[in-house]
């Protein structure tokens, strides 16, 4: 890399020099000082660990994946490997992307697409996972420069370009499209994409795209105030698309870049990013690896620390054409996935042998019916040790006493009748 980065700094001093434009020149002295950084860098850089070949569960300190082989030890995941074969895209590596993809480096995934066309600034050093010194530089590349440091089995692909272009949006959809990295896979050539972008035009591309590929997604933001956010799964046919509930101002035809004041800048929290994007690499994991519920749609406010949750069916009357034809596929395909669910149950329950309710245990413990207890030759609990007599009349001599037919109360009122007459002669 040191090499093709001097032979960089070589043609540009040859351009500089070519050029008779001093405005041009000092353009090229820029382009050259970029260089020199990126040399500088190349130097001083930590040097990486190599490469992994297959991921083990054994507990030493030089294993970095050994904490994330216990989960399958623990029995959270079955088989916490297949990781490495899971591609997952993500759109915008800004506050919630890039630290999303810093998250799944660290955990092994298998490839990483990264997508965006803005440069790294000052302005972002608020938030987690840039850098000072990579200002300047796509933030593509100094992602793929930070994480190919963190774990360089993970095999990234940078894509710096805006996908809500025409041109943009076809590489998108090519890119996405693209199985060589596992051939065999079914469908795209990616298993999940993550909208990390802070714009509706952007949104509603990755939407596009997904709808037209029936490609699984989820979307994710923060607030403007950046004390909120959300993250939410969208299943093309079976949940609710990103046009299937347009924003007021959108579904008015207003244009979302009319309402953006000059000189107005968003908040920017790096905690609230950091739990989104927690959020949503948590979600990442459970859809990949199976395991834990999946949220459909999972808000979250940090002034009341509230989590809301949703979950949102397709609309019927949907803009989007690709999503209506979605919808259908489902409808039609939905008896026959119902029918091999059940059957996948009916086979599992009757693989269970039956076992005795109560089988013999160490401890000697059994349980019996009440009705079937011998209380034959057993003392009531009413009966008292042999000396002692009840001064008051025990409850089932009391309610004897009130049973019709007997003369309890008849002699009881006659009483009460002399007493009266007793008085009244007095």
């Amino acid at each position: 890399m040191e090499v093709e980065l001097k032979d960089i700094i070589d043609d540009l001093d040859s351009l500089k020099r070519s050029l008779p434009d001093p405005f041009l020149q000092a353009s090229v002295l820029q382009l050259r000082l970029r260089v020199e950084n990126l040399t500088r860098m190349a130097k001083s850089g930590p040097v990486g660990r190599p490469k992994v070949k297959d991921m083990s569960a054994e507990v030493v300190d030089s294993n970095p994946y050994s904490r994330l082989m216990a989960l399958q030890r623990m029995g959270i995941v079955e088989n916490y490997e297949r990781i490495r074969d899971f591609s997952v895209a993500i759109v915008g590596v800004g506050g919630v992307g890039s630290v999303a993809a810093e998250m799944l480096t660290r955990c092994g995934i298998g490839r990483l697409l990264l997508y965006d066309y803005d440069k790294v600034e000052l302005a972002n050093m608020n938030r987690l996972f840039f850098r000072p010194e990579q200002a300047g530089m796509t933030k593509t590349d100094a992602a793929v420069q930070t994480l190919s440091d963190i774990n360089p089995d993970v095999v990234l692909e940078s894509y710096t370009f805006n996908i809500t272009t025409v041109q943009g949006f076809e590489t998108f959809m090519s890119s996405l499209r693209n199985k060589s990295f596992c051939p065999s896979k079914e469908g795209s050539g990616v298993d999940l994409v993550l909208s990390c972008v802070d714009n509706y035009e952007a949104r509603m591309a990755v939407n596009q795209a997904c709808n037209e590929l029936n490609q699984t997604w989820m979307e994710s933001g923060v607030s403007e105030d950046a004390v909120s956010g959300h993250i939410q799964l969208l299943i093309p046919g079976e949940t609710a698309c990103f046009a299937c509930a347009p924003p007021l101002v959108v579904a008015s035809g207003v244009d979302e870049r009319t309402l953006k004041r000059e000189g107005v800048c968003a908040a920017s929290l790096p905690t609230t990013m950091g739990v989104v994007a927690g959020l949503l690499v948590q979600n990442t994991l459970k859809f990949l690896l199976n395991f834990g519920n999946v949220s459909p749609y999972l808000g979250y406010n940090s002034l009341k620390d509230f989590f809301p949750t949703m979950e949102m069916k397709p609309n019927p009357q949907c803009s989007n054409a690709a999503c209506l034809e979605r919808q259908k596929e489902y409808v039609l395909a939905k008896p026959a996935r119902d029918a091999a669910a059940k059957a996948k149950m009916e086979a599992e329950m009757s693989s269970i042998t039956e076992c005795p309710l109560h089988d013999d245990n160490e401890w000697n413990i059994s349980v019996v019916d009440d009705n079937e207890v011998d209380t034959a030759g057993v003392p009531s609990a009413d009966a008292l040790p042999e000396g002692l007599t009840r001064e008051l009349p025990s409850a089932d001599e009391f309610e004897k006493s009130l049973l019709p037919g007997t003369d309890a109360s008849v002699d009881d009122l006659e009483n009460l009748r002399r007493q009266l007459e007793a008085l009244n002669a007095d």
